[in-house]
This record gives C-alpha cells, structure tokens and sequence, in this order.
C-alpha cells in the first residue's frame, strides 16, 4: 500500500467513485467496446470509454460537467458488451448523482432536467406517468417551449403524442402503484445516501 503522502487527487476519486458505484473502473482496459455499441454517442461529447478514462485519470470537473452522463440513454447495452464486467451505465448513473449533489454547472441542462422529471414522476406514482413527466419536463424548460412552438417542434411533438394515444401507449390519467410510501422511502434514503 502506497504512503498517504503518494496518493494523487486522481487516485482518491476513482476511489470515491468505486465506492460509490459498487464498481471497479479501474479494471477498464479501454477497448472502446462500451462507445462501440452505444446508441445515443451520436449526441455525446465523450464517450463511454472516455468517461472511464477520465475517471481515472482524476479529471472530475470535466466528467460532471459533460453533457454525455445526462445524454446516456441508461439502455445498458455498454455493460452488456463490456469484457471485464464493468457496469459502465451504474458509473454513469453514479456520475449523474454525484453532478447533481456537487452543484457543478450541468453541460446538458434539458437532459438533466429530463432526468430529474422522471425521477419526479417515479416519486410521485411510483412508476413512470409520461404524460405529467412531459408536462413537468416542459414547465421546468419554459423558455424552449416558445422556441419549440416557433420552431413548429412541439406540433411534431403533438402528433407523435396524439398516435401514442390512439394505440394505447399513453395514458391521460396516472396509475398509481400500491406501496408508494415505499417509494418515497428508497427516495430519501437515496437522497441521505444511505441506499435502498
């Protein structure tokens, strides 16, 4: 074991973050397989594996501060594919959380506000309500709501809604689950850091 002395900044944060994630991202040799397979890099500024990698190499502004750990799709097919087992979405995942609770400037404001929408809906329901997400999620980017009527994407918005509804995929009142004090429970457990 290394004298405290010797230990960097980068070390203690890929540290935190194994700790924190349950992960070892450490063990990524970079075979870029994660970035191969995912499907939304298209929208990223660093790839999946970059991610890793700047993780390791203790570059913590600049991973909290991307735009990719709100843009991942959280679709899990980088831990599929991953040849040492890494869970690459739980890391990200974990990147979001620890973004949020820093207070860093957030490098994609819609997908994180996107994110915590979701999260709102899943307190309040428990289970995901789309249409009261997307109500929330619109109310909390007001200023895009008038540029997205300007633009004609929210007509675009609204006919992909109206066939969603037509087929049955979308409903106008919320179900709600059972045990939601549950699920307000594992929420404030979470948000002490205590886990579920």
């Amino acid at each position: 074991m290394q004298p405290e002395s010797l230990i960097t900044p980068a070390h203690d944060w890929l540290t935190e973050v194994n700790l924190s994630s349950g992960e070892s991202a450490s063990s990524c040799y970079q075979c870029k397989t994660c970035s191969s397979g995912c499907p939304v890099t298209f929208a990223m500024d660093i790839l999946p594996h970059q991610i890793i990698h700047m993780i390791r190499m203790g570059l913590k502004d600049e991973v909290l501060k991307s735009a990719s750990i709100w843009i991942c799709a959280s679709c899990e097919t980088c831990t599929t594919r991953c040849p040492n087992d890494i869970d690459v979405a739980k890391i990200i995942d974990t990147m979001r959380m620890t973004a949020r609770k820093s207070g860093v400037k957030l490098g994609e404001k819609r997908a994180a506000i996107f994110h915590s929408s979701v999260l709102q809906s899943v307190k309040t329901t428990g289970k995901l309500y789309e249409l009261g997400m997307i109500g929330l999620f619109m109310l909390r980017t007001s200023g895009d709501l008038i540029s997205n009527i300007k633009s004609g994407a929210l007509m675009e918005d609204l006919k992909v809604g109206m066939k969603l509804f037509r087929h049955g995929k979308l409903k106008l009142i919320p179900k709600f689950i059972k045990r939601r004090k549950d699920i307000k429970k594992y929420f404030k457990k979470l948000k002490r850091g205590e886990g579920a």
